[in-house]
């Protein structure tokens, strides 16, 4: 792809990634959003960020089954508006629905198992996000800047957790998240032991 076509590509990837937020923000200044516009609003942003995440860790398993290498270049892209999302969706919790009541944030955090994954999910995808530049790579050094990026997949289950133990009746669409990071680990499992048998049936 030329350098033109990508940034192209990369722009208009932009802008639809910013589509979900101006739809909600237009949704709850027209009040357009139902009965309880906040409750839509903060689970809009939590459903954004949950697809964010899980697009985001399509890209390797997408790259690879299709051989487009410049998809990887998008990676950061996403996973950057994916807590960008996930900041939103806190600071909505925090601000219209908790109207900062840190007491009652930290009994949440504590006796309601959801919104302790789901917190514990975003305090680790801030180290993430903070060493997510080049420049934080060549600091940290590409094996130890992989294991700490490798954490996303913990941060991935915990996202899923998170919206399966916050619906109380309906499982459906919790369900086909949980299927799609299901075969997004399997495949990079199944990868990663095709490696390892290769590196052992190798001589030397």
């Amino acid at each position: 792809m030329s350098p033109r076509r990508f940034t192209t590509l990369k722009a208009t990837l932009f802008v639809l990634c910013l589509g979900p937020l101006a739809s909600l923000v237009y949704g709850l200044l027209a009040d357009t959003l139902g009965a309880n516009p906040i409750e839509a609003l903060t689970r809009g942003l939590g459903d954004w960020t949950l697809r964010l995440l899980l697009i985001t860790l399509a890209v390797t398993p997408l790259r690879r089954l299709s051989g487009l290498n410049w998809l990887l270049r998008l990676r950061r892209m996403l996973g950057l508006f994916t807590f960008f999302y996930a900041a939103l969706h806190l600071t909505s919790y925090v601000w219209l629905d908790q109207f900062f009541d840190w007491a009652a944030i930290w009994k949440d955090i504590v006796k309601r198992p959801f919104i302790t994954v789901g917190f514990t999910a975003f305090l680790l995808l801030i180290p993430l996000a903070a060493t997510s530049s080049n420049a934080m790579i060549k600091r940290l050094g590409g094996r130890l800047w992989q294991a700490l990026h490798r954490t996303v997949y913990a941060i991935a289950v915990f996202a899923v957790l998170h919206y399966w133990w916050m619906v109380k009746k309906d499982i459906t669409q919790p369900a086909i998240y949980a299927a799609v990071l299901a075969l997004l680990l399997g495949l990079r499992l199944y990868w990663a032991l095709q490696r390892r048998g290769g590196a052992v049936a190798t001589p030397g």
